[in-house]
Parts: C-alpha cells; sequence; structure tokens
C-alpha cells in the first residue's frame, strides 16, 4: 500500500508552530465546548453586547449553556488568567485550532474551520511588536516579498483594533489586497477581567481562518476541500 499522508491543515499548524517557535511562541491548546465567561463575557463581549451578533452561535441545552467555542481567543483569556494565577510577567502563545459559526457554508465559510490565533502579553509590549511578528509570518510562509498592512477596525477584545491585509497576486492576474486576520492590542478590560492589572501588562492579539492561509498560498478555490474527505484533496500535498 502507498504510504499515508498529512491532512493539509496538519502540515499547516506544523509550519505555523516552526515559525512561531523561532519567534518564543508556545503552542497552546484549549476545550472546544466553552463556558460563556471565556467564550464571551471575559473578552469584553457581554450579554446585552452588539458584538454577539458578529458571530453565529452554537449552544448546547444544559442548565448552563456552554457553546462550542467560537473562536480560539478563548485560549488567550485561558493564558492570561494561568499568567495571573501564577505571577508571570510575559507570555507569547499561539493556538491553532478548531472552531464552530452556526452559518452557511459557500466557497469561503464553514460550520467547523480552523483558526490560528496568538497573543503576546508583557510590561511593554507595542504595536510595533504586532506588526513585526505578522510581517515576519507572512515573510516566512508565502516568501520574504510578503507585503502587509493594517486598517482600523473594531474588536470587542482589543483597542486599538486593527483588520491585516496581505498583497497578493495569483499568477496571470492582477495583484490585490487580500483581508487576513484581525488584530490588535490587548483591551484593559480584558487584561483586567484575566486577574492582571493593565497599568503593568500589556498586550496584543491576532486571530484568522487557518484554512485561508492555506488557500492563498496554494491556490485552493474551496474551503471545502479541507473537510469533504477526498483522499485526493491529501495526496495533492507533499508528505511531511
Amino acid at each position: 500500500m502507498p504510504p499515508g499522508r498529512l491532512h493539509p491543515i496538519s502540515v499547516a499548524i506544523r509550519e505555523f508552530a516552526e515559525i512561531f517557535g523561532r519567534m518564543g511562541f508556545n503552542i497552546e491548546y484549549g476545550p472546544e465546548l466553552e463556558d460563556e465567561w471565556h467564550n464571551f463575557t471575559a473578552l469584553n463581549v457581554p450579554a446585552d453586547h452588539p458584538a454577539r451578533d458578529m458571530q453565529d452561535t452554537f449552544w448546547t441545552k444544559e442548565a448552563t449553556p456552554r457553546t462550542p467555542r467560537t473562536h480560539t481567543t478563548s485560549v488567550t483569556i485561558r493564558l492570561l488568567e494561568k499568567m495571573a494565577a501564577e505571577g508571570l510577567t510575559t507570555y507569547r502563545a499561539i493556538a491553532p485550532a478548531k472552531v464552530f459559526r452556526n452559518e452557511a457554508t459557500d466557497t469561503t465559510h464553514e460550520a467547523q474551520f480552523y483558526q490560528l490565533d496568538g497573543f503576546a502579553a508583557g510590561p511593554d509590549i507595542t504595536l510595533a511588536h504586532l506588526k513585526g511578528t505578522l510581517e515576519r509570518l507572512y515573510r516566512e510562509y508565502f516568501g520574504p516579498d510578503a507585503q502587509i498592512r493594517f486598517r482600523p477596525s473594531y474588536f470587542p477584545f482589543t483597542e486599538p483594533s486593527v483588520e491585516v491585509d496581505m498583497w497578493w497576486q495569483a499568477p496571470g492576474k492582477e495583484g490585490r489586497w487580500l483581508e487576513m486576520c484581525g488584530a490588535g492590542m490587548l483591551h484593559p478590560n480584558v487584561i483586567a477581567n484575566a486577574g492582571l492589572d493593565p497599568e503593568k501588562i500589556q498586550g496584543f492579539a491576532f486571530g484568522g481562518g487557518l484554512e485561508r492561509l492555506v488557500m492563498v498560498k496554494y491556490g485552493i478555490p474551496d474551503v471545502r476541500l479541507f473537510h469533504g474527505g477526498d483522499i485526493r484533496f491529501t495526496e495533492a500535498f507533499s508528505r511531511t
């Protein structure tokens, strides 16, 4: 029988772990079934916050409902809580893992997909550190000529918040800016909710679809190919 191959998402996670590992980031995971505190409230998204409408959420039918996490930013708040509990003053980590949204599927949307979230926290973290980190990520993953830009945006758990675009030119086509992820400086409320002092600890955070990165790099036209179970899709990637 021919040897098996890793799924392209597994290959990408290993690549991202290596890239961020060289920058001093840990790779961390958290529960897929999350409580409301870690998925929303601690991230500055209370029950009546309009940002709840930005995410189509599944809920369990338990007495105290839980949600299949809508983002791996829930791992970030758990690690910030770990910093407070253990008296740590610095931490860097990425969380490349599965998330869930109650939405219709099409070529760019899935009800289940992967996110690449990350953060760095410490006494002197700035937006310049965020920009340098993401520039290095895109240049190592896409090539040394990768260019990124920041645009003002809004996320409840960061302030200021930015959208991150990368310049992309497919072969034979005109170049354009592609939206790659959301990011920003951790909101002081988030830092305080984790039990840290926002006067002493700052941080940046970023997050976006992991499949989107792989789709752009390899020209994959439909996100559903990642989860369709067709072995020919996996066989198209080199074994790693």
